[in-house]
């Protein structure tokens, strides 16, 4: 199992990062990575490369301006989320850890560098739609 994190502040308060990152069918308008996003219901979605790759979210738990964690799953791999948001000044923290397994064995040692890249580019789109 790999296991990654990513630590950032974001220059915008914790309401405006917290509704953006929940907002997953906004996901399309400031993520570089996903095409679209597909609500089953309150606790699952599904998220959409730009090459049309599905991989399915079930929200496991919610605390509102905190914590978010959820299940992901994909025909390549199976894991889990934790994003912590805390509050500094007019600031916000972010702490995202993913811990994902491959189930393909050949897909093994390229997770963790895979899920890196991911958490960064995550975070660079997230400063971008809240930065401006």
């Amino acid at each position: 199992m790999a296991k990654t994190n990513i630590k950032s502040i974001i220059q915008s308060d914790i309401d405006n990062v917290w509704e953006t990152v929940l907002a997953v069918k906004n996901y399309n308008k400031w993520r570089s990575d996903v095409s679209k996003t597909e609500s089953i219901n309150e606790k699952k979605f599904i998220e959409y490369t730009k090459d049309g790759y599905s991989t399915t979210f079930t929200v496991t738990f919610i605390k509102p301006l905190n914590r978010w964690e959820f299940d992901m799953e994909n025909s390549n791999m199976k894991g889990h989320w934790i994003g912590i948001f805390t509050s500094k000044d007019d600031k916000t923290e972010i702490d995202f850890t993913e811990q994902v397994s491959a189930k393909k064995f050949f897909m093994k040692p390229f997770v963790k560098s895979y899920l890196k890249k991911h958490q960064t580019q995550f975070v660079m789109d997230l400063k971008k739609i809240l930065e401006k």
